[in-house]
Order: structure tokens, then sequence, then C-alpha cells
């Protein structure tokens, strides 16, 4: 029996041994260079290298079809700090050197002193914002603060422009040296620094700046100035400026919210408090969507300050894709017929000043298009912010379609129709004859359109004919036998008096009620139900809120919340985050011969005596006029509302034209509009490459 040689375990224990050693070698390795590497990598640089936070690519908006109407660009900034300077004086003349600079070229830096550079200066009272009044409680300036139960616009700065120009002198050192436009513009600079300083944030000296001007801060080594990127949005499209919104750095009030109203600040949301959010309409809507998540990287430098390397220890994660349900052809037609026909009227009576139209999908709820006159151009719109502002006869800020609240008018008989023939009191057979002046109470005793104008009368009519003729004395009596809570009750299921919902914001309008008018303090009589029968009264509501109605009405009575969000996608269009498909909020109930006997009035005053108006129109539709006297001096709204087609709708059209002469001079803009939906309807959808997410 041969026993195994000593030499040959010897010879296999050190070759375990030593494969042990090169396993664990190799686990160790991979460790430290695969799993923990970049860790290990960032911790041995860390004695030189600096973190600097990389920003986000905002995502782009496109309409329903993928055309972009939102995006980016990449742009440069100039950033200055205090950290470096020792004192007042070398400081100071560091502003002045960088100021000249910009002077030079032509470029603005950011001042938000409320301070304006007139000699002497004065008081700029939309300047004292939430960082003028941090300011202010850190210097222990004399203020009138608010308090909890006080508006914002009740703040009261007690100090003079002139004292408060001396007491940044006195701060800041400038008050030998310089002239007092030196002093208010460093002044302005040493403001921004202390403001940005309490806020914990970076102070952006300039943005947007050329390569030029990059390369000589570079070369000319201007103390306490350094360079980064940022990104500006680019407006591809000069329409829809109410929808879209604006984006705008963050207040003090947005970064820490308001816990108490379940209000989240952009601190808590993990926001830089550098970051620019949007500020109003669909940019702040979803910004939840539109906020990219910034990156990190590390930036290393030798022992004489030149970059050696960089290095991300975190990607930056573009915003998503933001899909709308707008069709950017039918906004673009609905805008500019609404201005050229308000400018029709303005040139006719002299009185015209504003107005609006909305188009929404008969079965979604979506908003198609929805114009607002007077605009404004939100690519310029910083630069001309001011005039925005000052002028409060147009109020172009103003967006009419959400916020406008007119007196409905004759459009709103439809809905009494409808209220009174599904409660039974009447039929869509039921006739009542026109008898001029409507005597029923003793006073008011209103007097139907036509025997106003001419002395003339209806005769005869039904439902379908009252609403093609338009005739108020058929719907004062309709309206007293349905009575005030009838009505109300439709209005509110139709959504009428309340808020659509839509994304952006909207007001709720007003639905006249004995309720509403003892809130409001106001005279209610039985002579309010049988005006608010035909649209007058107390009631206000929106174009939006119109246009949602109709949307219901020739919808079988399915109402949908007005949404302008369709989708949402990741930036580079690879995976689906969010799909709008909420049900109705609620149905309508009503009969087929009631919807008929609506629809057959609207039609036949669309074909009928609107017919020269509608007659190229490629589809059968239905629609109703609106006129509410405002003044009392003669002086009325137009208001007026459509659907097509007349079989199987698909589009609601409201439109309402501040000061104009009769409803029926609205009709050409719904005209138009439904000319342009049914002609971009076949219109081939635009595909969204991969690549071009990011412009």
């Amino acid at each position: 029996m041969n026993t195994p040689h000593p030499l040959k375990y010897r010879l296999i224990a050190i070759g375990l041994f030593l494969g042990l050693i090169v396993m664990l070698y190799i686990g160790v390795m991979y460790n430290t260079q695969i799993i923990r590497g970049s860790e290990f990598r960032a911790k041995s640089l860390s004695s030189n290298a600096t973190a600097e936070t990389v920003e986000a690519s905002r995502g782009i908006i496109t309409d329903r079809n993928g055309k972009v109407l939102v995006s980016n660009r990449l742009t440069y900034t100039l950033l200055f700090s205090d950290e470096s300077f020792e004192g007042n004086e070398d400081l100071n003349a560091a502003i002045v050197r960088l100021i000249d600079l910009c002077r030079t070229n032509h470029v603005t830096w950011n001042d938000t002193l409320p301070l304006t550079f007139d000699t002497p200066p004065v008081l700029i009272p939309e300047r004292m914002d939430s960082s003028f009044r941090l300011f202010v409680e850190n210097q222990e300036l004399p203020a009138q603060l608010d308090d909890p139960d006080t508006e914002e616009d009740e703040f009261s700065f007690q100090m003079s422009a002139q004292e408060l120009m001396a007491f940044l002198c006195r701060l800041y050192g400038l008050e030998k040296g310089y002239t007092p436009e030196q002093q208010r513009c460093i002044a302005g600079v040493r403001y921004e620094l202390s403001v940005h300083s309490l806020l914990d944030k970076n102070y952006v000296f300039a943005d947007d700046v050329s390569v030029e001007l990059i390369s000589q801060v570079v070369d000319g080594h201007y103390a306490g100035v350094s360079t980064g990127t940022s990104s500006a949005r680019v407006y591809n499209t000069p329409f829809a400026a109410h929808i879209l919104g604006r984006i705008g750095p963050i207040y003090k009030e947005e970064w820490d919210g308001d816990k108490e109203n379940g209000i989240t600040g952009y601190k808590d949301l993990g926001y830089s408090m550098n970051a620019l959010v949007g500020k109003d309409g669909v940019e702040r809507a979803f910004e939840e969507y539109l906020h990219g998540t910034n990156g990190t990287k590390l930036i290393t430098t030798s022992s004489e300050g030149h970059i050696t390397g960089e290095l991300y220890m975190n990607e930056p994660k573009p915003g998503n894709t933001v899909a709308l349900t707008l069709d950017i052809d039918l906004q673009e037609a609905a805008e500019k017929s609404l201005a050229s026909q308000i400018q029709a009227i303005h040139d006719h009576n002299g009185k015209a000043r504003g107005g609006a139209a909305v188009v929404m999908g008969v079965d979604s709820g979506e908003v198609l298009a929805m114009a607002s006159y007077p605009t404004y151009d939100l690519s310029r719109f910083d630069e001309i912010y001011s005039q925005l502002v000052k002028d409060e006869v147009n109020t172009p800020l103003l967006n009419r379609a959400t916020d406008g609240i007119y007196a409905p008018g004759s459009t709103f008989k439809p809905l009494t129709a409808v209220a009174a023939l599904e409660s039974g009191v009447i039929t869509p057979n039921t006739s009542i004859y026109d008898r001029g002046i409507y005597t029923y109470y003793p006073s008011p005793q209103p007097r139907c359109w036509l025997y106003a104008q001419s002395g003339g009368s209806h005769g005869n009519v039904n439902v379908s004919e009252a609403i093609t003729v338009s005739c108020n004395y058929f719907f004062y009596e309709v309206g007293r036998l349905t009575g005030i809570d009838i009505l109300d009750s439709y209005a509110a299921q139709f959504g009428l008096g309340r808020s659509t919902g839509i994304e952006i914001g909207d007001s709720s309008g007003v639905m006249a009620s004995p309720e509403y008018a003892e809130k409001a303090g106001l005279e209610w009589t039985d002579g309010q139900t049988i005006t608010a029968a035909i649209g007058q009264s107390y009631s206000l509501f929106s174009p939006l809120q119109l246009a949602n109605y109709i949307a219901t009405l020739v919808g079988n009575g399915n109402h949908y919340q007005a949404h302008l969000l369709k989708n949402v996608k990741t930036y580079d269009n690879t995976s689906l985050i969010y799909a709008y498909d909420k049900d109705p909020e609620n149905v309508v109930e009503m009969s087929d011969s009631t919807v008929h006997a609506v629809k057959k009035g609207m039609r036949d005053m669309a074909m009928g005596s609107m017919s020269y108006i509608f007659s190229k129109c490629p589809v059968d539709l239905g629609a109703k006029t609106g006129t509410a006297e405002i003044d009392g001096d003669g002086t009325v709204n137009g208001v007026f509302v459509a659907f097509a087609p007349y079989d199987k709708p698909e589009i609601a059209v409201a439109v309402a034209i501040e000061r104009a002469d009769a409803g029926a001079d609205l009709a050409p803009v719904a005209a138009d509009i439904i000319n342009a939906y049914f002609s971009h309807r076949e219109a081939p959808t635009v595909t969204i490459g991969e690549n071009a997410l990011m412009p």
C-alpha cells in the first residue's frame, strides 16, 4: 500500500493558501474598484476638490400633437460673493469695477433694491416683497410688518427713500468717495448679497451673459466673481401666454411653505434655494413633473488653482415631458380671430376692451384652445412686466377665459329649458304666447327684446322656437313656474357657479340665488327669479364654465372636469408616467326628447337667422347668442356659445367680448374656430424623437 509523500501535502497546502490569498485580493480589489470605487476616488480627491451642483434641465411642454411649446437653452451666469473680501473698501471697489464692465457690454445685472436710480431716489412699492421684509426685520428698520390676521398689502415701510438710501450708505461704507449713482449701484449689489446671505442662497449677479463677457471676467481676474451655467426657457410659440405661464426664483414664503395650511415648502421638497420654479399657468400647475433632479460633481484643482478633472457623483435627471390637451394650431386660430373681432367692434363703437374664447372636447373635458385678449409676449415678460401691471384699463395679465366673469345673458336659456322640461313644468310641445310685456308681477314688468325694439311679438312659441328666437317672455314664464331652487340645482349640475377644476385655477363665478343675495347683502325678490332664468340677475360665469356647460348639455349629460393635462412622459420619451383618464364628475339626467328640443332650437338659430355666418362651415352646428347690459346706459357684454357637429358633437365653443354691440357680433369668432378645428382635425400627429426632448 502506497503512502502519500509528506511533500505533496505541503505543496497542496501552499497552493490552497496562495489561492485563498489571490481570491481575497481579487475580492478586495473588486470592492475597492467596482463597488466602492466612486466613493474612494472622491475621498482621495477631497483635499483639493470642491462639490458643485449641476442643474437639471427643466422638462419641455408640448401640445396634444407633440409640437414643442416650451423648451430650454443653455445659458451662462455670473455669480458674485463677498467671502474673499476683508472690508468695505475692497468689496465696494470690486463692485464698481464689475458694474463698469457690465455697462460697457450692455449687460443688465440683478438688482431688486426697492429704490429707483433717480436723484433723489424714489421707493418702488412692488419690490417690497418677502425678501425686503426679511432684510427690514434683520436690520431692525422701522416698518409696520404683517401679522397673521392682516393682508400682505398692509405692510408699511416707515422710512422715506432718502432715509433708506442714507442708512444703506452708512451700513455699507458709501458715505464718501462715491457719486450718488455709484452709491445706488453699490448699495443694490450689497443689498442683494445681504438678502441672499439671509436666505442661504448664492447671488446670481447676471443671467444669460455672453461667452465674450465670460472671457473678459476670467482674463480680467475680477475679484469675487465666478461663472456658472443655467438654462433659460425658450417659447416656441407666441400664443397661449396666459396658459403656459412663467418660471422665476423661489420666494421666501414658497421656500418655507405653510404647514398650518397644508402647503409644503420647496425646502422640504428637496429643491435648491437657487432653483427656478413655476410661478403661474402650466409651469406652476405641473411643477412636480417639469422640475428635474439636480446632480453633483467634484471639480479637482492643482495647487495653482487650475482644474485638473471633473467627477460626477450624481448625474442630473432632466424633468419630464408634459403634453397638454391644447391644439396649438387651433389656439392660434382662436387668438387671431378673437383679436380681430374685438378690434373690429372697437373700431365700430369705440368701447370693446377685451374678451375670451374657449374650445372644449365634448366627451372628455379637454381644453383644446383657450384664448384671452389682450395678451402679451411671454418671451419678454420680465422686460415688459411693469407696463403690463400698470395697464389697469386693458388688464392684459388677466386670463379672461378662466377669471373673467360675465352675465351669460340668453346663453343661459338652454339650461332653463332643460330644468323646465325635466321637472315637468313644460313639454317640448308646450306653447306660450308672447304678449311683449310680462305682467305677472306688479313690479317688475320686463319686456321681451322684440317688443322693446319694435313693439312686435313672437306669438305662440314652444321651447325649441323660444330658443331659436330667444324669446324673453317665454323664459320669464318658464322661469317663474320652474322656480329658482330647481334652476340653481341644474346650474350646479352643469358646473355653473363653481370652479371647473382646471389645473391652472379659475374663478368660481356666481349663480344667482336667494342664499347668494343674502350673503352678499343684496336684495332678492320674485323678479330676480325671472331675470335669472334669462341669464341676468346676479349670475356671472367664466367663458370656460360656459364651454363646459354646453359640452355637458350636448354630451349626454356627462359633466367632466375641465383639464389641460393630457399625459406625462420621461424626458427621453421611453416611459409613460401619467395619462389623464378621469370619469365624469357627475351626469345630468336628461331625456332624449329634452336634449333634442334644446339642440333643435340652437341648430335652427345657427342655420337659420345666422346662416349668413355659418353657411360656409363644413358641418351643421347649434348656437346661442347672449347679450347682457352692464352699465345701465345701453353698454353690453356679448356672449356666444356653440357646438359642432350637430348630430355627434365633438367640440363646444364659448366666446365673450366686453362692450360688444350684441351677442351676434361674436358669431364670426365661433365660425373661425369651428372651421379651423375641422380643417386641422385630420392633420398628422407630430412624433417626438428621443433626441428632440432636450433642445
